[in-house]
């Protein structure tokens, strides 16, 4: 026992060292009130370098060579979205020095009050509002094709099933449940025989017009669509939903964190939000053919974003489909 013991207070010394250099590096690389910015700001979402260049009015060389510093300290990752860079924080994972540190300054700077922070948040508006816009033209685009596109990666059809099992036996009130762009509907029969009432959302009058379609066709009467984002609703439907719904959505969302911030000011006490996506990939030809903002998501991504939001996470499952698309179905509550 005792070697054992040696080599483990060996390496918990030699860990300590490392995060006692990675702190100097990383409050070296905050010290400069741009990049201390930059860090603040990824806490929204991702982003790509002339993003970044346009939010803070920096020239493009300028806004590389601070992210390339903060890389360098660990502050912030990159990952490829097709043909494009994006800058995002890192995720946290163990309980280690560096890990309880940075998540405690990120959430410092959450809470800063910057004067500042008016003038990006405006044209972070602008950069969210142009992603948005450019979503919703493709749907505006190709809403006859939709179902032929989405097919593409995975059709209801495919995890429709198992997706409807996992409703049946959710152990949640049934009074309410909202669904965040269903598309044109495939889920919302399901939906409307579990719940007393079902809600609708969606950012694209022509999808729209097919959930109604679809509502009026299978005479779903306790459905209600409704055109517009989670944020618009988060006023008056405070807290009334028991179930919230995203269904192969996220990816198409401008910032999808932002999603998991509405949901768990939407739900009831013990409502549950149902996330359906894809799991990581690099099939960028999905963002051309179908829309895609991101190309699918990590799990501990969703994870993160769910527990920053006040919600804790519950059951998971996976599905691998034959053209090596994943699906995860994802359970996050309200308790």
């Amino acid at each position: 026992m005792t070697p054992i013991t040696t080599i483990h207070t060996t390496t918990a010394a030699a860990s300590a060292r490392l995060s006692a250099e990675q702190l100097a590096h990383a409050c070296k690389a905050l010290g400069d009130p741009l990049r201390l910015a930059i860090v603040q700001l990824l806490g929204r979402g991702s982003f790509g370098v002339l993003e970044l260049c346009e939010l803070f009015d920096t020239k493009q060389s300028s806004m590389s060579h601070h992210l390339k510093i903060l890389a360098q300290a660990q502050l912030v990752s990159s990952q490829r979205e097709g043909n494009s860079i994006f800058y995002r924080r890192p995720l946290l994972a163990g309980h280690g020095l560096w890990t309880q540190w940075l998540s405690a300054t990120l959430v410092t700077l959450d809470a800063l009050d910057d004067p500042q922070n008016n003038e990006v948040e405006q044209r972070l508006q602008r950069v969210l509002a142009n992603r948005a816009a450019a979503c919703a033209e493709f749907f505006a685009r190709n809403a006859e094709a939709f179902k032929q596109q989405q097919d593409l990666i995975a059709s209801y059809d495919q995890y429709g099933a198992p997706l409807e099992r996992l409703i049946a036996t959710m152990d949640i009130p049934t009074r309410q449940a909202l669904e965040i762009g269903p598309g044109e509907g495939a889920f919302l029969a399901a939906l409307a025989s579990r719940f007393d009432t079902v809600l609708a959302l969606d950012i694209s009058a022509p999808m729209l017009q097919k959930a109604q379609h679809r509502i009026h066709q299978q005479q779903l009467d306790n459905v209600s669509c409704l055109l517009g984002d989670s944020s618009d609703i988060r006023g008056s439907h405070r807290h009334q939903f028991d179930l919230v719904v995203a269904n192969m959505v996220l990816h198409h969302v401008p910032a999808p964190k932002t999603i998991f911030t509405d949901v768990a000011r939407l739900l009831t006490d013990d409502g549950c939000f149902l996330v359906t996506d894809l799991c990581r990939h690099q099939q960028a030809w999905a963002r051309e053919s179908c829309g895609d903002l991101w190309l699918g998501f990590e799990p501990d991504d969703l994870t993160a974003w769910a527990v920053e939001s006040g919600l804790s996470e519950g059951q998971s499952q996976y599905l691998g489909l034959r053209n090596g698309f994943q699906i995860q179905f994802r359970l996050f509550y309200r308790a």
